[in-house]
């Protein structure tokens, strides 16, 4: 079995540090259904604040806290909008139709970049019993499946000031909202103020093990935490591992920026041999690799530069995506380089 050098298939590969560990081993815990976890709270009041809202509800998974969000907003037989390539759209297994009966329609994007015009050109609103209504539209950000994309707050505000007079809320899937927030400069709480609800994920590049967090009003967190027992979701000592989500928000924030810089450092030092990547699109720890041009598959490139030590995801036909984060350094990412030039440059 080939050694593993470099695992770029996903952020979601973090793993606890042990001074990460310590924390949760030393977390004061209570049941979470009854409120009475400590740590629990502690950690959805820090993130509620972060992002400029009221409260916060600790959720095992960011899928989960995207689907609480959208049922919070969406009756069954409405509709929310989303981009063509957006997580809620793609990568929850349809999971707001299943559980919640929610309609969609998407927008196309370019690597998933907000045009506020052309998401508020599909609301539809005002139509009685004749169409279904628009009760939510979702942006996504960072954007996953568009390599990492930031969404520009001059079109997030266009947004919102577009919806607003509809009366149609808006969810921000900011699974990687941290990576924007670094990036960019733009505080957490002017992302998050513009949206209804904003679900942020501690198990990407911020390297807890598990959980998100979804915020909002007060009262939509009381509901949410009704369905999230509904759901099977109630926790109990879940202290133990919100202990983890809180560290890792003191703690590993600001290290994301090393993430963006290897993935640049990646992206420039591959774009010198062969052209399939565009190093000015690289935003943050997410780097698309355009196999279109090098007569082979995303798949047979991806199985290639594996047999050199190297993960990476075959993203579609011609795309392979690579995701750097905190348990990938610079020899990591120096192999990364070696093993994609060697195989892309050999026919």
């Amino acid at each position: 079995m080939t050694e593993v050098v470099a695992d770029l298939l996903s952020d979601t590969l973090t793993r606890p540090t042990a001074a990460m560990r310590h924390a949760m081993a030393e977390a004061e815990v209570g049941d979470d259904v009854f409120r009475e976890d400590p740590t629990v709270r502690a950690l959805e009041e820090r993130v509620a604040g972060l992002l400029g809202h009221e409260a916060g509800l600790f959720c095992p998974t960011g899928s989960l806290a995207n689907q609480l969000g959208l049922r919070l907003h969406v009756r069954p037989g409405g509709e929310m909008l989303a981009d063509s390539l957006a997580h809620v759209v793609r990568a929850e297994l349809g999971a707001a139709a299943v559980f919640s009966g929610i309609t969609s329609r998407t927008w196309s994007s370019v690597a998933g970049r907000l045009v506020a015009a052309d998401a508020l050109a599909m609301v539809t609103t005002g139509v009685g019993p004749y169409q279904v209504e628009t009760q939510l539209v979702v942006v996504e950000n960072t954007h996953n499946f568009g390599g990492g994309t930031i969404q520009p707050l001059t079109e997030i505000e266009a947004l919102r000031a577009g919806l607003e007079p509809l009366g149609v809320p808006m969810h921000l899937d900011g699974a990687r909202l941290w990576n924007a927030h670094v990036a960019t400069g733009v505080a957490l709480a002017a992302y998050g103020r513009l949206f209804d609800t904003v679900s942020v994920c501690l198990s990407k590049g911020l390297g807890a093990p598990v959980g998100s967090v979804l915020v909002g009003s007060t009262d939509a967190m009381a509901e949410a935490r009704v369905w999230r027992k509904r759901y099977g979701a109630g926790m109990r000592q879940a202290g133990v591992i919100a202990a983890a989500g809180l560290y890792a928000v003191d703690h590993h924030l600001d290290r994301l920026a090393e993430d963006h810089a290897r993935a640049r450092r990646f992206a420039t030092a591959l774009a010198e041999s062969v052209s399939v990547v565009d190093p000015a699109a690289v935003e943050t720890n997410i780097v698309m690799i355009d196999t279109s041009s090098t007569g082979r598959s995303a798949a047979e490139i991806s199985a290639a530069v594996g047999e050199k030590g190297v993960r990476a995801y075959p993203a579609g036909k011609d795309r392979v995506r690579l995701v750097w984060h905190l348990d990938v350094d610079d020899a990591g990412t120096d192999a990364a380089i070696e093993a994609f030039r060697e195989v892309l440059l050999t026919r």
